[in-house]
């Protein structure tokens, strides 16, 4: 009971502003608000690694596998993704790009952009995810934010957000044990949803994994990626 309480008290905090930033913290790039920490720091890929299979496989290797096919991840990882004047940059080919600490409850802030046609999205806790799309897609005309993922629990966002293609977007993202609320460019698009568990429909999602920026073979840009770990030490 004391931790359902505690989380109860948390969300309360994160939904009424509490944990939000100011404009003026946002002036200066990849330079974080009091709480918070830069998983990027402007300069270069600190903080972050490449992926390796998915949760469920990654579980089942041998600390020796998981070390040889990491060293492999990373390598393959520096071909695609760089720091280039503030900005994480993703030439379209290679995996995921994974933060190199797990997280349970997070507070999370994110900047994002998308060329045409562009289509991202967020992992939280190595599952996929929260979608980032143009939304003159097809499929992409219900906007950017939602549980993609999700079969059983709201999988869409409330409503169109994002600014055009090109321009730089801002996700508030904050999940606390299976719950998850997103804002999108200030406006509250996913309010206290469920995330599934996509690896393994039958099970809850993972009390803790990496946040992962993912990629469909676009050119992508990330900046301003600040976190606050939320979880009961």
């Amino acid at each position: 009971m004391r931790r359902s309480a505690s989380l109860l008290s948390v969300a309360l905090l994160v939904l009424t502003g509490s944990f939000s930033y100011s404009d003026d913290a946002k002036k200066v790039d990849n330079t974080p608000p009091e709480g918070f920490i830069a998983l990027f720091n402007g300069k270069d890929l600190t903080n972050w690694k490449g992926l390796v299979a998915d949760p469920k496989k990654r579980a089942a290797m041998t600390p020796e596998e998981l070390a040889k096919a990491q060293a492999v991840a990373d390598e393959k990882m520096k071909a695609h993704w760089a720091a280039k004047d503030g900005v994480i940059v993703f030439d379209g080919k290679g995996d995921n790009l994974c933060t190199a600490k797990d997280y349970g409850d997070f507070d999370l802030w994110v900047d994002w952009k998308i060329e045409p046609k562009g289509d991202s999205g967020i992992y939280l806790r190595g599952t996929p995810q929260v979608q980032i799309w143009d939304t003159e897609l097809p499929a992409g005309n219900v906007g950017s934010g939602g549980l993609y993922n999700n079969q059983k629990n709201p999988s869409k966002p409330s409503k169109v957000a994002d600014k055009k293609v090109g321009e730089w977007n801002t996700f508030h993202i904050v999940m606390i044990g299976e719950k998850v609320t997103i804002h999108l460019n200030g406006e509250l698009v996913v309010d206290n949803v469920t995330l599934e568990n996509y690896w393994e429909r039958d099970k809850p999602i993972y009390a803790t994994g990496a946040i992962e920026l993912q990629n469909h073979g676009n050119t992508l840009y990330f900046k301003n990626i600040y976190v606050k770990d939320l979880t009961k030490k």
